[in-house]
């Protein structure tokens, strides 16, 4: 059901000649028609002609434009419109990840494999490796708490496309951004002065997954870089440990850690953390919404130096808190 987001700006006059009116599908099969008065990044702003309505991007579907050029309607009659897909795109959200504004298509495993490759990254301790994926072109990626956990000396790497070859290389000055322990989430960054800009990937929505949805997973299980896993979801709701994760037949080992999981629609769903070792087929994944939520609130879970164990940063108290107090002769 459409959220309760209704900005009232203004009466329209009811005397104005009806114009080319837009339609708004809504995910919830419903529609509003009236026109646009303004698109923003995150909303759109539609005159209904009694009110104003602010209908935010993720509860809509696709937008159909009246067309501009068509012929003036006969006073009192309403100007037929032409259905015009939304251009598709992408909505970066916290300045950090982007997600699609309109679902991408759906493509086979290794159509998606050789062009999402790339983003998946191997990540090195001195006590161990695991996987990760890049969700910024500035160097952001994303890994397992348990994966960097107690380690700063910190090695990323990077599979380049070189003319059609893959080209290794290794990052080894990487900062760690935010940790969440409690959720098993890491953010990194690569901060070498000679990184490239980097491929990135989409996130996408776990929710709007069915159980025995195909899903794939690239890591390095065991340290085989860049192998890829395939499977279905099995349920979207297990509960471990107080938490709900994504549960999948896809082939999740050790190595897998931090990786992410796909759907076919190449964007991220989940985070490869954990399997069940004495059974086949129980590998398990954090669902993207924890990730967002995470990203959405770094700062919250910012990593200090100062203090590695501790994920939150507490900020300077106010300047007057901190002037020496005045002593009485």
């Amino acid at each position: 059901m459409l959220k309760q987001s209704v900005l009232l700006l203004a009466l329209v006059s009811c005397g104005l000649q009806a114009v080319s009116a837009d339609t708004i599908l809504l995910r919830e099969k419903a529609s509003v028609t009236g026109k646009i008065l303004a698109e923003k990044r995150d909303q759109v702003v539609v005159d209904l002609g009694y009110t104003v309505l602010v209908i935010s991007r993720k509860d809509i579907s696709k937008i159909i434009k009246g067309d501009a050029n068509e012929s003036p309607a006969k006073e009192g009659t309403t100007a037929p419109a032409t259905p015009v897909a939304a251009a598709p795109g992408f909505e970066t959200h916290s300045g950090i990840y982007q997600t699609a504004n309109v679902p991408p298509q759906a493509k086979d495993v290794r159509e998606l494999v050789n062009q999402l490759g790339e983003a998946v990254v191997q990540v090195r301790t001195p006590s161990g490796l695991g996987s990760g994926f890049i969700i910024n072109e500035d160097g952001f990626l994303i890994t397992n708490f348990h994966v960097i956990e107690g380690e700063t000396q910190i090695s990323v790497e990077v599979y380049h496309q070189r003319d059609g070859q893959l080209e290794r290389k290794a990052y080894k000055d990487v900062r760690i951004v935010a940790i969440n322990k409690f959720q098993d989430i890491a953010l990194l960054k690569i901060d070498d002065k000679d990184a490239p800009k980097f491929t990135k990937v989409l996130l996408g929505d776990a929710d709007a997954l069915a159980v025995g949805d195909p899903v794939f997973a690239i890591g390095s299980p065991l340290g085989l870089e860049r192998t890829v896993t395939e499977g279905i979801l099995s349920t979207k709701t297990r509960e471990m440990q107080g938490e709900l994760y994504l549960q999948t037949t896809a082939q999740i080992n050790p190595g897998n850690s931090g990786g992410p999981l796909f759907n076919l629609r190449g964007e991220v769903v989940g985070v490869t953390n954990m399997k069940i070792t004495f059974g086949e087929g129980l590998g398990f994944a954090i669902p993207v919404g924890a990730v967002k939520y995470f990203l959405d609130h770094r700062d919250s879970y910012a990593y200090s130096n100062d203090n590695p164990s501790n994920p939150y940063r507490y900020l300077e108290p106010p300047s007057r808190t901190r002037r020496p107090m005045a002593v009485n002769p």
